[in-house]
């Protein structure tokens, strides 16, 4: 188990956005080399593309969810149901141990403040100011949990 939690922070800090950590560290388990997964992921990082919307690292582990849930045929409303229960109740359980799903907020930022596209640095301050590897640390053991049968309060 905490050899994948363990993976996803080291990405994080390795440089690559929280999404990114999340779903690369689980990569070969569904079939993804690590680049493929990256780049699906790459978009979801800083709270969706920098907008401090839903944190990266959530959306990471609701990836995994639709890789382990996700209906594949479009008239499957049972599966579509399937998969966004699961993904409420992950989303309830990341809510419950961080306080919020939402960037802005777990980084203490006003919801309408606007942010440059450009990523920071990742320096000591960086780590020191962000609470994004306890996110991306969270989201992962979240899954682990999950798939080890785990039940969450919906």
């Amino acid at each position: 188990m905490e050899s994948k939690i363990e993976k996803a922070v080291s990405l994080f800090k390795e440089g690559y956005n929280c999404s990114q950590a999340v779903v690369a560290a689980y990569a070969e388990d569904y079939g993804f080399t690590r680049e493929q997964a990256l780049k699906m992921a790459s978009s979801f990082g800083g709270g969706i593309g920098r907008m401090r919307r839903t944190c990266g690292a959530a959306c990471g582990l609701f990836m995994l969810a639709g890789l382990e849930t996700g209906s594949t045929e479009g008239k499957d409303h049972a599966g579509k149901e399937n998969n966004y229960k699961t993904v409420q109740m992950l989303a309830a359980e990341f809510k419950r141990r961080n306080g919020s799903t939402i960037c802005a907020e777990l980084l203490g930022l006003a919801k309408e403040a606007p942010t440059p596209p450009t990523p920071e640095a990742r320096t000591a301050e960086y780590f020191k100011k962000r609470p994004c590897v306890k996110m991306v640390e969270e989201a992962a053991r979240i899954w682990e949990e999950y798939l080890s049968g785990k039940k969450f309060e919906e």
